[in-house]
Protein backbone atom coordinates (compact mmCIF):
# COMPACT_ATOMS: atom_id res chain seq x y z
CA UNK A 1 0.00 0.00 0.00
CA UNK A 2 1.06 3.29 -1.03
CA UNK A 3 1.03 6.47 1.25
CA UNK A 4 0.56 9.77 -1.05
CA UNK A 5 1.49 12.45 1.75
CA UNK A 6 0.21 15.94 0.46
CA UNK A 7 0.37 14.72 -3.34
CA UNK A 8 3.99 13.40 -3.31
CA UNK A 9 4.01 9.90 -3.75
CA UNK A 10 6.37 7.87 -0.65
CA UNK A 11 6.91 4.24 -1.25
CA UNK A 12 8.03 1.80 1.54
CA UNK A 13 6.74 4.74 4.04
CA UNK A 14 8.67 4.78 7.42
CA UNK A 15 8.53 7.22 10.22
CA UNK A 16 11.77 8.61 9.75
CA UNK A 17 11.56 8.93 6.00
CA UNK A 18 8.11 10.40 6.63
CA UNK A 19 9.71 13.14 8.95
CA UNK A 20 12.44 14.38 5.99
CA UNK A 21 10.04 14.00 3.56
CA UNK A 22 7.72 16.14 5.47
CA UNK A 23 10.70 18.40 6.41
CA UNK A 24 12.26 18.94 2.81
CA UNK A 25 8.89 19.57 0.96
CA UNK A 26 8.18 22.23 3.48
CA UNK A 27 11.03 24.04 3.25
CA UNK A 28 10.66 23.80 -1.09
CA UNK A 29 7.05 24.92 -0.55
CA UNK A 30 8.03 27.86 1.32
CA UNK A 31 11.11 28.54 -1.08
CA UNK A 32 8.11 28.25 -4.11
CA UNK A 33 5.88 30.18 -1.98
CA UNK A 34 2.89 28.08 -1.42
CA UNK A 35 3.21 28.26 2.11
CA UNK A 36 3.38 31.88 2.91
CA UNK A 37 3.32 31.54 6.67
CA UNK A 38 2.12 33.87 9.27
CA UNK A 39 2.64 37.70 7.80
CA UNK A 40 2.04 41.18 9.56
CA UNK A 41 -1.12 43.25 8.60
CA UNK A 42 1.45 45.49 6.70
CA UNK A 43 2.36 42.57 4.59
CA UNK A 44 5.69 41.73 6.13
CA UNK A 45 6.43 38.08 6.90
CA UNK A 46 7.68 36.90 10.33
CA UNK A 47 8.26 33.31 8.83
CA UNK A 48 6.45 31.08 11.22
CA UNK A 49 5.37 29.11 8.98
CA UNK A 50 4.56 25.02 9.56
CA UNK A 51 7.19 24.08 12.18
CA UNK A 52 4.91 22.45 14.98
CA UNK A 53 3.06 19.21 13.84
CA UNK A 54 2.25 15.93 14.83
CA UNK A 55 0.62 12.79 13.43
CA UNK A 56 -2.37 11.27 15.16
CA UNK A 57 -3.63 8.23 14.76
CA UNK A 58 -7.18 8.15 12.93
CA UNK A 59 -8.69 4.36 13.10
CA UNK A 60 -6.04 2.94 10.41
CA UNK A 61 -5.32 6.16 8.98
CA UNK A 62 -3.08 8.92 9.80
CA UNK A 63 -3.57 12.79 9.99
CA UNK A 64 -0.86 15.37 9.88
CA UNK A 65 -1.63 18.76 12.00
CA UNK A 66 0.72 21.56 11.53
CA UNK A 67 0.28 24.52 13.85
CA UNK A 68 0.30 27.76 11.94
CA UNK A 69 1.46 30.11 15.13
CA UNK A 70 -1.73 31.64 15.34
CA UNK A 71 -3.83 29.84 18.05
CA UNK A 72 -6.60 27.63 16.79
CA UNK A 73 -5.13 28.07 13.05
CA UNK A 74 -3.96 24.34 11.59
CA UNK A 75 -3.09 22.64 8.56
CA UNK A 76 -4.53 19.49 8.93
CA UNK A 77 -3.55 16.79 6.10
CA UNK A 78 -4.91 13.34 5.93
CA UNK A 79 -3.32 10.23 4.93
CA UNK A 80 -3.92 9.05 1.20
CA UNK A 81 -4.04 5.29 0.47
CA UNK A 82 -3.45 4.86 -3.32
CA UNK A 83 -3.45 2.45 -6.09
CA UNK A 84 -4.26 1.75 -9.87
CA UNK A 85 -7.95 2.97 -9.35
CA UNK A 86 -6.96 6.14 -7.46
CA UNK A 87 -6.90 6.82 -3.71
CA UNK A 88 -8.89 6.87 -0.80
CA UNK A 89 -8.46 9.48 1.87
CA UNK A 90 -10.62 9.80 5.57
CA UNK A 91 -10.42 13.73 5.50
CA UNK A 92 -12.22 13.96 9.28
CA UNK A 93 -13.74 12.11 11.76
CA UNK A 94 -15.21 13.47 14.69
CA UNK A 95 -14.67 11.00 17.63
CA UNK A 96 -10.51 10.65 16.77
CA UNK A 97 -10.21 14.38 16.17
CA UNK A 98 -11.73 14.85 19.64
CA UNK A 99 -9.50 12.87 21.15
CA UNK A 100 -6.99 15.06 20.45
CA UNK A 101 -8.59 18.53 21.03
CA UNK A 102 -10.47 19.20 17.92
CA UNK A 103 -13.73 19.00 18.97
CA UNK A 104 -15.75 20.56 16.57
CA UNK A 105 -19.66 19.65 15.55
CA UNK A 106 -19.98 20.30 11.68
CA UNK A 107 -23.76 21.02 10.92
CA UNK A 108 -22.90 22.27 6.99
CA UNK A 109 -20.67 21.05 3.96
CA UNK A 110 -20.97 23.79 1.27
CA UNK A 111 -19.71 23.47 -1.97
CA UNK A 112 -18.72 26.31 -4.82
CA UNK A 113 -17.19 26.07 -8.11
CA UNK A 114 -14.99 29.18 -9.60
CA UNK A 115 -14.53 28.89 -13.09
CA UNK A 116 -12.13 31.73 -13.78
CA UNK A 117 -8.33 32.21 -12.34
CA UNK A 118 -8.05 34.27 -10.26
CA UNK A 119 -11.68 34.34 -9.02
CA UNK A 120 -11.17 35.90 -5.23
CA UNK A 121 -14.00 35.06 -2.88
CA UNK A 122 -13.80 36.83 0.39
CA UNK A 123 -12.65 38.24 3.22
CA UNK A 124 -16.06 36.38 4.58
CA UNK A 125 -16.66 36.21 8.47
CA UNK A 126 -20.33 35.41 10.73
CA UNK A 127 -21.06 37.08 13.75
CA UNK A 128 -22.18 35.77 16.79
CA UNK A 129 -24.36 34.33 18.00
CA UNK A 130 -24.30 32.63 14.71
CA UNK A 131 -19.83 32.03 14.24
CA UNK A 132 -18.92 29.08 12.23
CA UNK A 133 -15.50 27.11 12.62
CA UNK A 134 -14.73 26.08 9.09
CA UNK A 135 -12.69 23.01 7.77
CA UNK A 136 -11.50 23.99 4.08
CA UNK A 137 -10.04 21.66 1.48
CA UNK A 138 -9.79 21.90 -2.63
CA UNK A 139 -11.63 19.39 -4.67
CA UNK A 140 -10.50 20.57 -7.88
CA UNK A 141 -8.16 22.69 -8.82
CA UNK A 142 -6.34 24.70 -7.05
CA UNK A 143 -6.39 27.62 -4.80
CA UNK A 144 -4.64 30.33 -1.83
CA UNK A 145 -6.59 29.81 1.10
CA UNK A 146 -6.40 32.97 3.05
CA UNK A 147 -7.09 33.56 6.95
CA UNK A 148 -6.96 37.14 9.23
CA UNK A 149 -7.09 36.88 12.98
CA UNK A 150 -9.86 39.97 14.01
CA UNK A 151 -10.05 38.28 17.66
CA UNK A 152 -10.03 41.73 19.29
CA UNK A 153 -6.79 41.76 22.06
CA UNK A 154 -5.33 38.80 20.40
CA UNK A 155 -1.26 38.92 19.86
CA UNK A 156 -2.02 38.10 16.25
CA UNK A 157 -4.75 40.47 15.47
CA UNK A 158 -4.69 41.60 12.08
CA UNK A 159 -2.29 39.47 10.81
CA UNK A 160 -2.86 37.05 8.29
CA UNK A 161 -1.48 33.38 7.41
CA UNK A 162 -2.12 32.03 3.52
CA UNK A 163 -1.78 28.26 2.10
CA UNK A 164 -1.83 26.71 -1.03
CA UNK A 165 -5.16 23.76 -1.49
CA UNK A 166 -5.35 21.91 -4.22
CA UNK A 167 -6.83 18.43 -5.10
CA UNK A 168 -3.23 17.17 -5.54
CA UNK A 169 -1.74 18.04 -2.23
CA UNK A 170 -5.45 17.34 -0.08
CA UNK A 171 -4.46 19.83 3.07
CA UNK A 172 -7.04 21.21 4.61
CA UNK A 173 -7.39 24.42 6.22
CA UNK A 174 -8.90 24.90 9.83
CA UNK A 175 -10.16 28.07 10.45
CA UNK A 176 -11.85 28.71 13.94
CA UNK A 177 -14.25 31.55 14.87
CA UNK A 178 -12.87 34.72 14.84
CA UNK A 179 -10.97 34.78 11.77
CA UNK A 180 -11.79 36.09 8.35
CA UNK A 181 -11.59 33.79 5.58
CA UNK A 182 -11.20 34.21 1.70
CA UNK A 183 -9.34 33.08 -1.45
CA UNK A 184 -8.31 33.17 -4.81
CA UNK A 185 -8.45 30.63 -7.16
CA UNK A 186 -4.99 29.57 -9.07
CA UNK A 187 -6.44 27.38 -11.99
CA UNK A 188 -9.89 27.12 -14.44
CA UNK A 189 -13.17 25.40 -12.68
CA UNK A 190 -11.26 24.93 -8.69
CA UNK A 191 -14.15 23.58 -6.59
CA UNK A 192 -13.75 24.35 -2.87
CA UNK A 193 -15.25 22.29 -0.14
CA UNK A 194 -15.63 23.45 3.63
CA UNK A 195 -17.64 22.57 6.57
CA UNK A 196 -19.04 24.76 8.97
CA UNK A 197 -19.98 24.49 13.16
CA UNK A 198 -23.24 26.88 12.06
CA UNK A 199 -25.81 27.80 10.17
CA UNK A 200 -25.97 29.77 7.73
CA UNK A 201 -27.26 33.34 8.70
CA UNK A 202 -27.44 36.40 6.63
CA UNK A 203 -28.43 38.45 9.47
CA UNK A 204 -24.90 37.85 10.80
CA UNK A 205 -23.17 37.87 7.33
CA UNK A 206 -20.42 40.28 7.24
CA UNK A 207 -17.22 40.93 5.37
CA UNK A 208 -13.60 42.81 4.82
CA UNK A 209 -12.20 44.42 1.99
CA UNK A 210 -9.38 41.87 0.05
CA UNK A 211 -7.13 44.33 -0.31
CA UNK A 212 -6.94 45.89 3.13
CA UNK A 213 -5.32 43.77 5.07
CA UNK A 214 -1.74 43.32 3.45
CA UNK A 215 -2.11 40.14 1.90
CA UNK A 216 0.32 39.24 -0.81
CA UNK A 217 -2.37 37.04 -2.77
CA UNK A 218 0.33 36.52 -5.79
CA UNK A 219 -1.95 37.31 -8.59
CA UNK A 220 -1.09 40.02 -10.97
CA UNK A 221 -4.34 42.04 -12.43
CA UNK A 222 -7.71 42.63 -10.94
CA UNK A 223 -9.61 39.63 -9.37
CA UNK A 224 -12.90 38.78 -10.12
CA UNK A 225 -15.35 39.78 -7.80
CA UNK A 226 -18.89 40.24 -6.36
CA UNK A 227 -20.26 43.17 -5.97
CA UNK A 228 -20.60 42.78 -1.96
CA UNK A 229 -16.80 41.88 -1.67
CA UNK A 230 -15.71 45.06 -3.75
CA UNK A 231 -18.24 47.16 -1.79
CA UNK A 232 -16.22 45.94 1.92
CA UNK A 233 -15.34 48.25 4.28
CA UNK A 234 -11.61 48.24 5.13
CA UNK A 235 -9.87 46.24 8.38
CA UNK A 236 -9.13 49.88 9.10
CA UNK A 237 -12.60 51.18 10.16
CA UNK A 238 -14.17 47.59 10.93
CA UNK A 239 -15.31 46.74 14.36
CA UNK A 240 -14.83 43.51 15.03
CA UNK A 241 -17.62 41.46 16.97
CA UNK A 242 -14.90 39.03 18.65
CA UNK A 243 -13.23 39.00 21.39
CA UNK A 244 -9.43 37.18 22.09
CA UNK A 245 -10.42 35.08 24.98
CA UNK A 246 -6.87 33.68 25.77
Amino acid sequence: MRWSWAGHGVAGFTEQKGQALRAAVAEAELKAGLITGLMTGAGAPERLGLRQEKIIQIGTDRMQIEETGMPGLKVLTPQRFGDARGFFSESWNRQRMAEHGLDFEFVQDNHSLSSQVGTLRGLHFQAPPHAQDKLVRCGRGALFDVAVDIRKGSPCYGKWFGIELSAENGKQLLVPKGFLHGFITRAPDTEILYKCTDYYAPECDGAVAWDSCGIDWGFEGTPVLSDKDAAADALADFDSPFVWKG
